[in-house]
């Protein structure tokens, strides 16, 4: 029995300086491993993501290897060189990395479902008629659910609410209804929805434990039940979006139990960044006055004579330019759109850098694009990056600007939102299509103000980088009504 525990603990041992005695070698990233052995930069990594790869960018550049938990990172802040990594698909895979967050968050496996299958399914969903037919449902119901959650207060009476909470609350409320076509668990199925979404992040991370763990498992089951195919055969006579998925999964010969997984996959997917981007667009027009008085005067012109909510046309937005309103919402997201790109290193690569440069990247490690960092908060592409400024993507002559330098040469990359690539998001122009709805009809339609005047925007939780767009740490309070005089913007 001593002599088996003395085989492990030596084991164990050699494990342990194996992980700690890698070098660099030579044509390598700089190798960064931090102090505590196995763990190297995992607590800081997971802590602030941002701020760690803002100093290791300062430290060694836009390429270095960082140890994580007993992984080797190599990031890539470069945006010039991402399609060296975004368009390899032999030596770097996309899909095993994923495969364990998915398993760890979601309890879902799918060996038998090819990526490239799914997203050919998703595509024909999110283009062309599809597209057009989900954003006039989702519009109108966006449309009808603010109306509806006016109905109990009078012409001039003025309602509190978070504004964070207002946001989620009303465009999940009109995500669900327009894929799901289901009212009759819409409520349970948001705080459900909300209750799993604030752990997710510990889920995905493997670090939750004791009482939250429980909390977690049992709200994920709870929205399994929610979400379970003879529910979703009880809705309307037409077949739903959801439902469309669920008959996809069935031609893969994916499993009962690996179905109902899937489609809460899914309801997190397609619900988890609208409402928090609108909440940020709102956010920061309501603490810059410039900003909302500039998009208020662009919305004079395409406002109807009928100010009435009841009679707005949904199609307004899709019939007029608003380059002032795309400008605010692409500087929205530029701040606050954390996605990141990861691979895993399948065999030993090299890659080649936009300038030239070559790093040997080793099997067995992982390579990671986050593009918050660098482009979107990089100073020597946008000038003075924290700030928000709404005009930063118009031209002098209103014109989209689209044209960022670094070191003199233009940057392909300027802001990734969205992703780029085999991991640009299939929904972008349904959810843009969505914020700008909201953010329209809320200013169009509503007196909106904050409580407090003098009040700031609460700071972005850390936690969520890496989980698109970030979520706030703390909530804005806001007072609306329904306008009482026609065009009083």
């Amino acid at each position: 029995m001593l002599w088996t525990v003395f085989l492990l603990l030596n084991g164990l041992l050699i494990l342990i300086l194996l992980y700690s005695t890698r070098t660099r070698q030579t044509n390598e990233p700089p190798l960064d491993k931090g102090w505590i052995p196995w763990l190297g930069h995992a607590l800081e990594f997971g802590k602030d993501a941002a701020k760690f790869l803002s100093r290791m960018k300062e430290k060694h550049g836009d390429i270095f290897t960082v140890r994580v938990a007993g992984k080797y990172v190599t990031v890539l802040l470069d945006a010039n060189s991402f399609d060296a990594v975004l368009n390899d698909t032999i030596f770097l895979d996309i899909s095993r990395h994923r495969n364990q967050v998915l398993k760890r968050t979601f309890n879902l496996q799918m060996p038998s479902i090819k990526p490239a299958e799914e997203r050919k399914w998703m595509e024909q969903h999110f283009q062309g008629l599809s597209l057009s037919k989900l954003c006039t449902s989702m519009n109108t119901h966006i449309q009808n659910l603010l109306l509806s959650d006016q109905k109990d207060f009078g012409s001039s009476e003025w309602r509190q609410d978070g504004l964070f909470s207002f946001c989620y609350s009303l465009l999940f409320r009109a995500g669900y209804l327009t894929l799901f076509e289901r009212r009759d668990n819409m409520t349970a199925v948001y705080k459900e929805f909300r209750k799993f979404d604030g752990l997710l992040t510990k889920l995905a991370r493997g670090t939750i434990r004791g009482e939250e763990s429980k909390t977690a498992n049992l709200s994920r089951e709870r929205l399994r039940e929610l979400l379970s195919p003879n529910l979703l055969s009880r809705g309307s006579e037409s077949e739903s979006w959801q439902q469309s998925y669920y008959r996809f999964l069935q031609k893969e010969e994916v499993d009962t139990e690996m179905q109902s997984r899937a489609l809460l996959l899914q309801l997190w997917t397609t619900q988890c960044n609208a409402g928090p981007a609108a909440f940020w667009f709102l956010g920061f027009l309501l603490t810059h006055p410039e900003a909302m008085k500039a998009l208020k005067s662009e919305f004079r012109g395409l406002t109807p004579q009928d100010t009435s909510l009841q009679h707005h046309p949904i199609n307004m937005l899709e019939a007029h330019s608003t380059p002032v309103f795309d400008s605010a919402l692409k500087e929205t997201l530029r701040h606050t759109a954390a996605v990141m790109i990861g691979r895993e290193v399948v065999q030993d690569k090299v890659l080649r850098m936009a300038n030239g440069q070559e790093y040997h990247l080793r099997q067995g490690d992982r390579v990671c694009l986050f593009p918050f960092v660098s482009p979107q908060m990089d100073p020597e592409i946008h000038q003075d990056p924290q700030t928000f400024k709404y005009d930063r993507f118009l031209n002098d002559d209103m014109t989209v600007k689209d044209k960022f330098y670094k070191d003199g040469i233009r940057v392909k990359y300027h802001t990734m939102p969205w992703g780029a690539g085999s991991n640009m998001c299939v929904g972008k122009e349904f959810a843009v299509s969505a914020i700008k709805q909201f953010v329209f009809l809320l200013l169009t339609y509503l007196d909106l103000e904050m409580c407090d005047p003098e009040a700031k925007l609460p700071p972005i939780n850390h936690s969520r980088y890496g989980f698109g767009v970030l979520q706030p740490d703390g909530d804005l309070q806001i007072r609306y009504r329904l306008k009482r005089t026609q065009h009083a913007m």
